[in-house]
């Protein structure tokens, strides 16, 4: 069976970090190695990754050499995976058990360089699942990951170890959407990026500095349209209202003050009323419930916008 070789970049996840190997030992496709890398965790993470590695063979565990979530990827992807597919894993996050095998599909017996699949959201417990992503039917282009990113989260992402290395890694110079400036890369430089149509992760959400996270979020963004504009391709009104969709339904999800949703749906109906509203599953929801958030108590409106 070929090796896939999982990455984990693991900083304070002392929390989180058992609950994730769990649903990595539950994967249906058993070939795999998981590479923890110790990101300088001021709790006991490094601890409780030793337990860990004690106990299956298969896990490694080494300390980022360098410092933050890009450093610990690529350490853990170009100097340790052995596997011919490499695929990230966050400490918080969780894996449905067909995942890998769906990966092997496309990445190993399969002609696409690189793939991910859909995401559920929840808080608090795995039991509390809220909203899902979606895959699009259509080819992933540059043009569609400057409005959003159907990725979603590092966790969903897996790619051909060549591809990565061809492609140098990430940038680890930014703080978000580094992820997405490599899609970018990977997409504009000619790869196959496939969508596949399946349950892929359980993403934890957080409601904890949204306000900073949305700012750093926009200065990563901006990068990664440099990058797209050295490839020849510029932003239109299309992209920036979907990509500001985004942004108002991350606010909803995660409990920002309530008038910022509002301004980001404002802003994304000036860009292009079509381009927001639809599809009405995603764009007519955000609208509304941007409009009405304010009015509601804060618990109510964490319930229903964490759905």
């Amino acid at each position: 069976m070929s090796l896939i070789s999982i990455v984990i970049p693991a900083f304070n996840a002392a929390a989180t970090l058992p609950e994730t190997m769990q649903s990595i030992a539950a994967q249906t496709w058993t070939g795999w190695e998981a590479i923890i890398v110790e990101d300088g965790s001021q709790d006991d993470t490094w601890a409780i990754a030793q337990r860990l590695a004690a106990g299956d063979p298969r896990i490694k565990l080494v300390r980022n050499p360098g410092k933050g979530p890009s450093d610990a990827r690529n350490h853990g992807a170009l100097e340790v995976a052995r596997g011919q597919v490499i695929a990230f894993c966050d400490a918080d996050d969780l894996w449905e058990s067909g995942k890998l095998a769906s990966v092997a599909l496309a990445l190993i017996f399969g002609a696409s360089d690189a793939a991910f699949g859909r995401v559920r959201f929840f808080r608090g417990k795995p039991g509390n699942l809220g909203a899902s992503s979606t895959v699009p039917v259509e080819p992933v282009t540059v043009p569609m990951l400057m409005g959003e990113n159907p990725v979603c989260t590092m966790s969903n992402l897996s790619v051909r170890r060549s591809v990565f290395e061809a492609l140098g890694g990430f940038r680890n110079d930014m703080i978000h959407n580094e992820d997405l400036e490599w899609l970018i890369r990977l997409v504009g430089a000619g790869y196959e990026l496939e969508g596949l149509d399946s349950d892929h992760v359980l993403y934890r959400t957080s409601p904890h500095g949204l306000s900073s996270d949305l700012v750093a979020m926009e200065m990563g963004r901006a990068e990664a349209l440099r990058t797209a504009r050295a490839l020849g391709y510029a932003p239109d009104a299309r992209a920036e209202a979907v990509h500001l969709r985004y942004l108002a339904r991350r606010a909803l999800r995660l409990d920002a003050d309530p008038r910022q949703a509002m301004t980001l749906v404002a802003k994304g109906l000036r860009r292009s009323v079509p381009a927001f509203l639809f599809p009405l599953k995603r764009g007519l929801p955000t609208a509304i419930g941007a409009l009405i958030a304010p009015s509601l108590p804060r618990d109510l409106r964490r319930s229903l916008f964490s759905r």
